[in-house]
């Protein structure tokens, strides 16, 4: 079942994710050599990281929303689809927090909370990623129904018209 949102023959949620999954475990690296070397800058990275991260995260999540709404009722990938989706909205909240909890700080230090909201949405947002694959790999969602070793690129048949020049 190819994506409802597509841009260029490929569904644009599973572009978009990349962004945010990237920035939020970054964040949290900072995290870490922050209190591995007590250097100022890492935090502020981390924070900066972190508003990237999640708004990247809420626009991804308009283009999920629209693949899931297009899944079948009663089914097992509307059901992982849903504990995906829902999963990633606790990692964005997490994250969230994490940020707000630093806001009010100098140098926007994370106190125990704030680390403890970031490592906990990272470690979530494992599972979620892992439930992602779930749906593509296993249960077919978001792959074209002419996928094959052997398909033509997704960007020869534009609009239903084939391209004078072939990729």
């Amino acid at each position: 079942m190819e994506s409802r949102a597509r841009a260029m023959g490929h569904g644009i949620h599973p572009i978009l994710i990349v962004f945010p999954l990237g920035l939020l475990a970054t964040s949290v690296i900072f995290d870490i050599l922050y209190l591995i070397t007590d250097r100022a800058g890492f935090q502020i990275s981390a924070a900066y990281t972190i508003a990237a991260g999640i708004i990247g995260g809420l626009v991804a999540a308009v283009f999920g929303l629209i693949d899931w709404s297009a899944i079948p009722a009663g089914t097992r990938a509307k059901r992982v689809g849903a504990a995906h989706g829902l999963g990633n909205v606790v990692v964005l909240v997490l994250f969230a927090v994490s940020w707000l909890l630093r806001r009010g700080a100098d140098n926007w230090d994370p106190n125990a909370g704030a680390l403890i909201c970031s490592f906990a949405g990272v470690i979530l947002a494992g599972f979620t990623g892992w439930l992602g694959g779930e749906l593509v790999e296993r249960l077919g969602m978001s792959v074209s129904d002419g996928a094959g070793v052997n398909a033509p690129s997704s960007l020869r048949h534009s609009a239903g018209r084939p391209r004078t020049r072939g990729v």
